[in-house]
């Protein structure tokens, strides 16, 4: 039996399950918010809001989204919760059917990143 054998013999013995890995999206709260706060800049949300802390978030097309973590409602009719966020984040016009905002092709995990984000915008 050649050494690798042997060393993956070893681990199964061991009870070492390398399956069961962490996903690459669950990450500490404050990694998630520098994360989300760097997918704004990415997906360039900031080209349409205004965003603190957002470098060159400056857009006057959409509404500015300071303390949007006190607002009671997305879009004026959704409420203001972390899985709705996420989903709005993803597909807007799917909650809202006549809202100008585009889908911007964010992925899941991104999304509850971003959303991460802006709840915490106080």
């Amino acid at each position: 039996m050649g050494w690798l054998a042997v060393a993956a013999t070893a681990l199964v013995a061991s009870g070492c399950d390398l399956g069961e890995r962490a996903p690459p999206h669950a990450i500490g709260p404050e990694a998630q918010l520098e994360r989300g706060r760097t997918l704004m800049a990415h997906y360039q949300c900031g080209s349409c809001h205004a965003i603190p802390e957002v470098a060159a978030a400056r857009g006057q097309n959409g509404p500015p989204l300071a303390a949007f973590g006190r607002r009671s409602y997305i879009a004026g009719h959704l409420p203001n919760r972390p899985e709705t966020l996420a989903r709005w984040i993803l597909d807007p016009a799917a909650l809202v059917p006549d809202t100008p905002m585009p889908a911007m092709g964010v992925s899941p995990a991104d999304a509850r990143d971003m959303a991460a984000f802006l709840l915490a915008l106080k």
